[in-house]
């Protein structure tokens, strides 16, 4: 299988995490997102979204993160990221979905405005940050409530939910996402940074 992927992305991470954690080789192709190939007629064809990551598992062309990340347990008996009971495997999706409309969106709009723009030369817009920092404060609380009596965030066990929201949190620090007040956040992302599939998948950048 082939991934074609950015290190810094982290739709990239969260599919990097689950590959290494359940020991499923990938080839990774890097598409070079500062230089544009992402919108190149090449990817295009991969994914019309211009985007990463994107899977291609002898000829089948998989794009969106967390779609890869199921598929790749899927295929990957006795794994237990993702159950295969109806309601175990609904919890973990209620967590994907609400990571890809609400948490991870607020905090990218951190992470592009406070990381990804210095980086490629690019000037900060202070509006746009308010507007993250205030999606970012209407969200967080739920994770952290939940998170207050929990070691995990779904099945009382590490799942693909704690993959997901994990990597939209990877660049926490550079980016200067607002966690500070969140403890059970906090305590959360230590445990998860403590596993051996977050530190193989660690890019060569400042740590969050």
């Amino acid at each position: 299988m082939k991934l074609y992927f950015h290190p810094m992305s982290g739709n990239s991470r969260r599919v990097l995490l689950v590959a290494t954690h359940l020991d499923v080789p990938l080839e990774r192709v890097l598409v070079d997102l500062p230089r544009g190939e992402q919108r190149g007629e090449a990817h295009l064809g991969r994914n019309p979204n211009g985007k990463v990551p994107v899977l291609d598992d002898d000829g089948f062309i998989l794009w969106e993160s967390r779609a890869i990340m199921a598929y790749l347990a899927d295929k990957t008996p006795g794994q237990t990221l993702l159950p295969t009971d109806a309601q175990g495997r609904a919890d973990v999706n209620r967590w994907l979905f609400w990571c890809a409309m609400h948490m991870a969106p607020a905090a990218s709009i951190i992470v592009f405005e406070n990381f990804v723009k210095p980086l490629t030369g690019g000037q900060t817009d202070a509006a746009e940050v308010a507007r993250g920092e205030a999606l970012f404060a209407q969200h967080a609380p739920l994770l952290d409530a939940h998170l207050a009596s929990r070691t995990w965030v779904a099945q009382e066990r590490l799942t693909l939910a704690d993959f997901s929201l994990a990597a939209a949190f990877a660049l926490a620090g550079p980016a200067r996402l607002p966690l500070g007040g969140y403890a059970n956040i906090q305590a959360w992302r230590e445990r998860v940074q403590a596993l051996d599939a977050w530190k193989r998948t660690e890019p060569s950048a400042p740590r969050g």
